[in-house]
């Protein structure tokens, strides 16, 4: 578990395709003295488990599930990322509940200054965008942000200049991809609306090829 309150950045140092999966070596600044084997580590928002450590590094396999789901598919050697070691219980709560599962991958369409903030226009998938609230929570590469308004499917963000300084965000530009975490409760409020039927199996649809033809909708 997270909070969205970045601690420091780091660096993508290596990418290795082991076993048809991505094993990632991060370096970075912050503190590893307390980090063991099998500790969550957020990357970008992507909730990794420690798999080996040094000083000022760390290893993580990805899974396949990661990669379609986030932008770590993506990632080059050298692209710098927000990084968060896992809330202990004595930890002060600054930001909101972040598991570090991200959901879908969202796209920054506006990108400018606005007074001593940045401004951020980003557009969700369209399938997310039922559990995003105005004034709501949303974690973006695992910074915890609040959604000022929305407007369909694109929240708009304000950064203020502390957090442009802990973030990656000066590398955020238009048609920048981000990692998108919604607010964990909106998830359980949906499943838990579905009473007994959330134990249905879901049925496949009867839409085919063949179902268009007979009806018309094919030539």
């Amino acid at each position: 578990m997270f909070t969205g309150i970045v601690e420091s950045l780091g660096k993508v140092e290596s990418l290795q395709s082991v076993g048809g999966d991505v094993r990632v070596r991060i370096q970075t600044d912050l503190d590893m003295s307390d980090v063991h084997l099998g500790d969550s580590i957020a990357t970008n928002g992507i909730c990794l488990t420690v798999i080996a450590w040094g000083e000022h590094w760390y290893e993580a396999d990805v899974s396949r599930e990661s990669l379609t789901r986030s932008t770590l598919g993506n990632w080059q050697v050298g692209q710098v990322v927000n990084v968060e070691k896992a809330m202990l219980p004595t930890t002060r709560f600054g930001g909101h509940i972040v598991s570090g599962h991200v959901d879908a991958v969202g796209q920054i369409t506006v990108a400018r200054q606005d007074a001593r903030s940045l401004y951020f226009e980003v557009e969700a998938p369209r399938e997310i965008a039922k559990y995003l609230a105005e004034k709501g929570s949303v974690t973006v590469d695992g910074i915890s942000l609040t959604i000022n308004y929305l407007r369909g499917n694109i929240l708009s963000l304000n950064l203020i200049p502390h957090t442009a300084q802990r973030t990656n965000i000066s590398t955020w530009k238009m048609g920048s991809k981000v990692n998108l975490e919604v607010d964990v409760l909106a998830r359980y409020i949906e499943r838990l609306l579905l009473g007994d039927k959330a134990a249905e199996q879901p049925q496949a649809s009867k839409i085919s090829m063949d179902f268009l033809a007979e009806n018309g909708f094919l030539k």
